[in-house]
């Protein structure tokens, strides 16, 4: 049994407490996210496939109506790096797997759409992606804990 405390967790001026458990969790979360995204980036380098920022990118696209955002909402819409999004963009019209296009009702606008050979590159890293989810997370949890995980983190966005 894990005993709920109160600690106070003291750096270099810092007197905030935290209740231990929840800075277990908190320490947990960070040491499992890192360790699976370098292991899933592994994957897919290996595989030959796109790496995941760019995969992500590639599916916030997919998923959006018409398959195109303006570059401020694909900056919302991706979940992992935002830094480096204009270069990462730009990378990804150099292989032809997005296009730009200008806004025809803000001159300075511009939107990010999804290419067929983006949706393809897609097809080809998802079953990498797919194994590395299955393998380093999702058989860890029950369906009973995937719900109260997905509950939780809704409720942090």
């Amino acid at each position: 049994m894990v005993a709920i405390t109160t600690t106070l967790c003291y750096t270099a001026g810092m007197d905030t407490e935290l209740e231990a458990s929840r800075l277990v969790a908190w320490r947990s979360f960070l040491t499992a996210h890192g360790a699976l995204i370098n292991q899933i980036e592994r994957e897919l380098l290996e595989a030959g496939v796109v790496p995941l920022s760019w995969y992500d990118v590639l599916f916030a696209l997919y998923d959006a109506p018409g398959q195109r955002l303006r570059m401020n909402e694909l900056a919302s819409a991706i979940v992992l790096s935002r830094s480096g999004l204009t270069r990462l963009v730009d990378r990804l019209e150099a292989e032809g797997l997005l296009a730009r296009e200008r806004s025809t009702s803000d001159r300075r606008g511009a939107f990010a759409v999804l290419t067929e050979k983006g949706v393809e590159a897609m097809r080809r890293a998802w079953p990498v992606y797919a194994k590395g989810i299955n393998e380093h997370f999702a058989r860890y949890l029950s369906h009973e804990e995937s719900c109260i995980v997905t509950e939780v983190f809704r409720r942090m966005h």
